[in-house]
């Protein structure tokens, strides 16, 4: 299913539970193929589990033997782990439409999550020299991009109610002990529909503001 916001400014998909590599493929290919005049386009779904390792990503961060595939990929960031329960959005964002660059961007893209979590009553904060968003010094939210002629592919994947057991085999985005939470385990009564439609409406406010 697909919605334009009100403003016309992006397309937002709600694609439902979807294998990684195939829609990593899809998000390059959109991007190859758009023009000045295509629309910015929010994708919103879950992952089977998997590992990513980003392009600077050491080996090593994968910390134990596991059966969940590992997928290298095109974006920033070292090793991360996505699974059902959380919420991933892709942001398939013109840059040179907004006027601004990737490091607002990501910083825009956090607060939308901080904002998300704190109308839940969740505290919810950056930490520095680790994009993301972080809640009582654990990670909810991880984030890592990729620009190509002006255009951005990847996006955040925000913790809701998922077995969080996989981060244990990593060093989470390349942090040996970081400690990784969800909503659920902070009182944020949010089902992963719940949250799907609220990152949509903080994304949308956030990157068109």
């Amino acid at each position: 299913m697909s919605a334009r916001d009100q403003e016309g400014m992006a397309v937002v998909r709600s694609l439902g539970r979807v294998e990684y590599e195939p829609t990593w493929r899809a998000m390059q290919d959109f991007t190859a193929q758009r023009t000045a005049y295509t629309p910015d386009e929010i994708w919103l779904l879950e992952h089977p589990p998997v590992y990513t390792q980003g392009q600077a990503g050491k080996p090593e961060h994968l910390i134990a033997a596991t059966r969940i595939p590992v997928v290298p990929i095109d974006r920033g960031g070292q090793i991360t782990y996505h699974g059902p329960g959380q919420v991933v959005a892709y942001v398939l964002v013109d840059l040179r439409r907004r006027g601004y660059g990737i490091r607002e961007l990501v910083a825009r893209l956090e607060q939308a999550v901080i904002d998300l979590l704190a109308a839940q009553g969740v505290a919810a904060a950056r930490l520095a020299g680790a994009p993301g968003v972080y809640a009582g010094g654990a990670k909810i939210a991880a984030l890592g991009l990729r620009v190509k002629h002006g255009c951005t592919y990847h996006g955040l994947a925000l913790n809701v109610d998922m077995d969080l057991a996989p981060f244990a085999a990593i060093n989470p985005c390349g942090y040996a002990g970081m400690a990784v939470t969800q909503c659920r385990d902070l009182g944020a009564g949010l089902s992963v529909a719940d949250a799907e439609q609220a990152l949509s409406r903080y994304l949308l406010s956030a990157i068109y503001s």
